[in-house]
């Protein structure tokens, strides 16, 4: 049983002025795992009041200073490696093999790149005689969520800090225990007191604190799109920097060659990851109308074979994160069953052979594109798959949603596939299974505003300065 009940607030472990706390349930077991404090609006107000106390000294820092911060939390991450990836199995159901895999593997990923952008940034430089400055921005408020909880939470306090920030943590309630251990590691690495600080607690009340708070001078959120809606309006009173990334609808489209089947089942497979509970994930299959039928056997062959159970064992799927997400896939499933989406694989209810747990069926449907469950993001492992007549066509498709977050796009023929990734309005296109550090990531449309990872997403925690003459 876990309980943490102290707040990590300028360099100390400290009580929280207020003494609310809430369990914490495994959703592997639907058993209490653990205990959190929740923190309040003066928690909040303390742990900027230390934020922007420090950033005084720690934005003046060098290059070199903060280098060799980032190279001490390095070591003190590469020790607790195992610890995190239990601690996110627990947290939100993520199998072991994934937790001590990919997630875990983000945040190495994202120290790294922070490091790497670091060491050659040009912070200065001239254009006639005007010299232009990047400074960091201040006092950042970061509100993050459960999906992948370290990959959400390193991709913004690495390069903040790396920027010259001073930060304040909101982790999610749902996902309170990886982000302990990372503030654990901080502390141990030597951040400068006050320059990272942690306050849990429910999104309502430290989200809203922050995003309202004069002294905070940017908010960095990703969830969903309500919330986000809710941060711009409160953080626009004191005109704060709002960078978000919501949720998505991706579109996948699958090119009509030799390698279709092959492809589907791998689309198929990847939708499953995570449970399905990944914002970018290709949550929309775009297939060859003429080949729907060997699709469908493709799809419904690749996610009966998905297995389901104990993320602690060898299971490749394990839980949804708790009985409310629980539910609402299954509301979403029901929905799709009664509009007349047809149910290639999976479907409501238990997994067989579990009877605990917030377990869903690996789930595919058959439909159009207008139906409920190909138009909203419903978190969880549900494939909606979409026939389409030719290129354009399916472009036309991948493009007719409220989303812009991702897209992908497969197939033997390269420049094709390029050819349609550019014209597909979405923040990130990857084409055959691509994958990078330092490529932009964030939305269009309702998926959010401004850019993580790499470069880009350092260049958000900047401010530009003109000093002219």
């Amino acid at each position: 049983m876990r309980e943490y009940l102290k707040f990590y607030i300028d360099g100390q472990w400290v009580d929280p002025i207020g003494s609310g706390t809430v369990d914490l349930v495994n959703p592997a077991t639907e058993e209490i795992s653990g205990k959190i404090a929740l923190g309040s609006e003066a928690d909040v107000d303390k742990a900027v009041k230390a934020a922007r106390a420090a950033f005084a000294s720690y934005s003046q820092t060098s290059r070199e200073e903060r280098l060799a911060l980032l190279k001490a939390i390095k070591s003190e991450y590469e020790k607790r490696l195992p610890e995190l990836a239990e601690a996110i199995t627990e947290e939100m159901g993520a199998p072991a093999s994934l937790a001590s895999g990919f997630h875990t593997f983000l945040g190495t990923g994202h120290l790294d790149t922070a490091i790497a952008v670091l060491e050659k940034f040009v912070f200065e430089e001239r254009q006639g005689d005007t010299l232009i400055v990047k400074e960091p921005i201040g006092v950042c408020g970061l509100i993050t969520p459960w999906n992948w909880p370290i990959n959400q939470v390193t991709v913004k306090v690495f390069p903040a800090l790396a920027a010259g920030c001073t930060v304040v943590l909101k982790p999610p309630q749902l996902a309170a225990y990886s982000a302990q251990i990372l503030a654990e590691i901080l502390d141990a690495a030597g951040v400068p007191k006050g320059v990272f600080n942690m306050v849990q607690g429910k999104g309502s009340v430290i989200g809203s604190a922050l995003s309202t708070h004069p002294d905070v001078d940017m908010i960095s959120f990703t969830g969903s799109e309500s919330v986000g809606v809710q941060i711009s309006k409160d953080a626009a009173d004191t005109v704060k920097r709002v960078c978000l990334e919501l949720g998505g609808k991706s579109p996948y489209i699958l090119l009509d060659d030799d390698g279709l089947t092959e492809r589907v089942a791998a689309a198929t497979s990847g939708m499953m990851v995570n449970s399905g509970q990944t914002c970018s994930a290709g949550s929309r299959l775009i297939v060859p109308q003429a080949r729907m039928a060997e699709a469908k056997a493709a799809a419904a062959q690749a996610a009966e074979a998905v297995t389901v159970g104990n993320p602690a064992g060898n299971a490749a799927m394990g839980p949804v994160v708790s009985e409310d997400q629980f539910d609402t896939v299954q509301a979403y499933i029901k929905q799709g069953i009664d509009e007349g989406a047809e149910l290639v694989a999976g479907g409501p209810g238990l997994p067989e052979g579990l009877d605990k747990g917030y377990y869903v069926k690996p789930t595919v449907f058959a439909t159009t594109n207008d139906k409920v469950v190909a138009r909203e993001e419903i978190f969880g492992p549900v494939l909606v798959m979409i026939g389409y007549n030719d290129l354009e066509d399916a472009v036309a498709i991948a493009n007719d949603t409220d989303f812009g977050l991702a897209g992908y796009v497969d197939g033997n023929d390269q420049d094709k596939c390029h050819e349609i990734a550019r014209k597909i309005r979405a923040g990130a296109i990857y084409v055959n299974g691509g994958f990078d550090f330092n490529a932009p990531f964030g939305g269009y449309k309702r998926s959010g505003n401004g850019r993580e990872w790499g470069e880009h997403g350092f260049a958000e925690y900047l401010e530009t300065k003109a000093i002219v003459g």
